[in-house]
């Protein structure tokens, strides 16, 4: 018997160019760990709907959640991508060129936290912002999003059930424990309207207020 997410995906044409980057991933011995596609095409949705014109990426990999970011952009749009690795930069931004984003993405190599700090101290501001990178900081990454974010701006965070580890009492390392802390700040903090996609390894969206 099919489950939810296998029965969605067969609604849906396989994208050939995420496909492509998927399988550069996996050949160059990267983690498999792309945003779902169910949830791809949601971010293009998301950053259409919400009209949003400067996006800021927290974790890069090969450039699929990248590519579904950009889709959702006017001409006029950007991208600021962060990543800890260069030679997933490298990548990352080689897709986006082949996807006709090349002009609209930069990236931002080295510690995530270092380039936020950068950014909030050249008074940069967002509308848009996709979390998916060491999980251990997300909830010093939802703190940042909040404190760049223009009025209004969408906070995303991908992987917030850590396939199951999120939910296990028993699962009390590091990257657990932060992960349930960055869930609760989404639930309760007063500065956002939110809420938890239970589909794939779960989705946390957010509107700062």
């Amino acid at each position: 018997m099919q489950n939810q997410e296998e029965y969605s995906e067969q609604l849906y044409i396989e994208d050939e160019l995420l496909l492509k980057v998927k399988q550069a991933i996996a050949a160059n011995g990267m983690p498999e760990v792309s945003i779902a596609p169910g949830y791809g095409r949601l971010l293009t949705m998301l950053v259409t709907l919400s009209r949003a014109t400067r996006i800021l990426e927290i974790g890069a990999l090969g450039g699929y959640s990248g590519i579904c970011l950009c889709r959702g952009l006017s001409q006029s749009g950007s991208l600021t991508s962060l990543e800890l690795n260069a030679d997933y930069g490298k990548l990352a931004h080689g897709h986006l060129e082949q996807a006709g984003f090349g002009d609209a993405v930069e990236y931002k190599i080295g510690p995530a936290l270092d380039s936020l700090k950068q950014l909030e101290a050249q008074g940069q501001k967002y509308d848009f912002f996709f979390i998916d990178a060491d999980k251990e900081n997300y909830p010093n990454y939802l703190e940042y999003a909040i404190r760049l974010a223009s009025p209004g701006a969408i906070i995303a965070g991908d992987n917030i059930f850590l396939r199951g580890r999120t939910l296990n009492t028993e699962k009390n390392g590091p990257a657990v424990q932060a992960m349930r802390r960055f869930n609760e700040m989404i639930a309760g903090d007063p500065r956002l309207t939110s809420t938890l996609l239970p589909a794939y390894d779960g989705l946390a969206l957010a509107m700062v207020k």
